[in-house]
Order: structure tokens, then sequence, then C-alpha cells
């Protein structure tokens, strides 16, 4: 069995280098993704599953830690911030070694952190960098302290596309969001705030529709980016899935009109193949074929 598992594992492996090395002809070489952002101990959000998520994508995997915080399927218990000194310390070690093809922030909690995170960013031109700009946990945990949201909003200069969901943008563009004209005036406002691109989330419509359309603004046009409910609820981490996706493909030369549509489809199959592993929300499957190649079994 072991033999067997061995094999297809290879195969898999192959299979991908040639997928993600040949594209209209063009040989691909690693490309190398950071990700700025807090542990999750259950490994389904955070750091852990942008990780994930870049392996599946086939780009090279960093990580800076913001924060470690305490949690498992039924949310998050607590978080302790890393020091700024230390969060410095890591991005220059990778910014002065290593070619850093996009960025992706995540969990950022406080005025301190934000502003070291954004000087470096500009010290070193990163390039590609994507903010999620992370507020409240599922289980609502706050997650950005109320004395950061303001140097967030300066934050989101610093990126070339930010990533927030309904309630996130409702407080980044200060308006309520109840019809689809609220969405787009919201993704004006934050682009306003000097963000190159704004994606909001359509995650969090109402549930009577099963509609979770996207909507991106580069300042110019709205294109929607459709989506379907999927009736899952293993959706933890979706949304540091999401912007760690749409980084991976920014670093390999896709267009961002280009690297969302393609995040989302692979986010689309990571929910399809979410799975339970405790009594809460669970993880999405990030590496579904390396897991279904293992033997795994998905239950409904």
């Amino acid at each position: 069995m072991l033999k067997d598992f061995l094999k297809s594992l290879s195969i898999f492996y192959k299979i991908r280098k040639y997928i993600f090395q040949r594209q209209e002809g063009r040989r691909y070489y690693m490309k190398n993704v950071l990700t700025i952002a807090g542990s999750d101990s259950c490994g389904g959000a955070g750091i852990q599953a942008d990780l994930k998520t870049m392996c599946a994508l086939g780009v090279y995997g960093m990580s800076v830690i913001t924060a470690v915080t305490a949690q498992n399927t039924l949310g998050v218990k607590s978080a302790v911030e890393m020091d700024k000194t230390i969060v410095e310390e890591q991005i220059r070690c990778i910014f002065d070694d290593i070619k850093v093809d996009a960025v992706k922030i995540g969990m950022v909690s406080n005025v301190e952190i934000i502003k070291t995170i954004r000087n470096l960013l500009i010290e070193y031109k990163a390039e590609n960098v994507v903010i999620d700009p992370v507020m409240i946990s599922k289980s609502g945990y706050l997650l950005l302290k109320s004395e950061a949201l303001k140097e967030m909003k300066k934050f989101s200069s610093s990126s070339y596309l930010i990533t927030p969901n309904i309630p996130e943008a409702e407080v980044l563009a200060d308006i309520k969001i109840q019809s689809e004209k609220d969405i787009e005036q919201a993704a004006i406002n934050i682009y306003n705030l000097g963000a190159k691109n704004v994606l909001i989330k359509g995650g969090h419509r109402s549930s009577e529709t099963n509609c979770v359309n996207d909507i991106l603004y580069d300042g110019n046009k709205f294109t929607i980016i459709e989506g379907q409910r999927i009736n899952k609820t293993n959706t933890h981490g979706t949304g540091c899935t999401l912007s760690s996706a749409i980084a991976s493909f920014l670093a390999k030369g896709n267009t961002i009109e280009e690297s969302v549509k393609l995040a989302k489809s692979y986010i689309t199959k990571a929910i399809e193949n979410s799975f339970s592993i405790g009594h809460g929300v669970g993880p999405l499957g990030h590496l579904t074929e390396l897991y279904k190649s293992s033997g795994m079994q998905y239950k409904d």
C-alpha cells in the first residue's frame, strides 16, 4: 500500500511540475511568495492555509509571523502579538536574501506592526502586495484593534490589491452595504484610500440568494467575478486562501483579473473538497489532489 502511495505521489508531482512550468510554450521558474500573517494552531487559516495554497499552486511560500493564535475548529481562544522588532527582523531576513515576487498580508492587529510592515514594504519596493484586511474571526474574535483601523486605512495605499469581505468593506468605506450599488460605492471609497485595485468578496451576501459574486474595481471599471454559494459548512480560512492564491497567480505573471478568476476557481474547488477534523468549522481542501492520491475518502 505504501509503495502504491509513493508511486501515485511521484506521478502527481511530475504532472504538476509539467503543468506549472509550461504554459503557452514558456518555461516558468520558481516564484517566491511571502505571507505576513498570524499563525493558526489548527492549520485551517493564517500562514498555514497560505503556505498550503502556495504549495498547491506551484510557488515557493515563505512566512513572517505577526501573531500566534490559540484556536481550533470551534473558534479563536486567545492571541499573542509578536513584538514589532521580530516582525521587522523576519521581513528583512527575507528581502535581504531572496527575491520576493508577491506578498500576502493577513492578520496585522496593532498600529506599530502595521506601520513597521508598511515602511518596510516601501523601503524594499515590494511588488504584488495583496492585503486581506482581517478584522474579526468567524467565531467573533476581534483580530484588529479598534485603534489600528485608521492605520489599516493608510496601509491600503501600499497594496496592489485589497480583498475585504462585505463587513470589512463597510468599515473601510464607512458606508452600509445593502445593494449592488453600495458595493460599487464601497469599492470606489476604498480605492480612494490609495489601493491600486479593490476586490469586495461576496460570501457575506444575504443567504437568501445563491449569488456570491465578487466585485473587482481597478479605478476605471467594475468586473464581476461570478460564483455560486456552495452548501458546505467547512469554510475555515476562505479569506486567507483566496488572497494567498491571488498573490501566487500574480507572482507567476498573470494580470489582476486573471489572477482573481484563477484564485476564485481554486478556492471553489477547495471548498467543494473541504472536510471535518473537529467539532466545528473544518478546513478547505487546499491540496485536494494530493489528499485523494493518498487514499483519503471524502464524506458528505
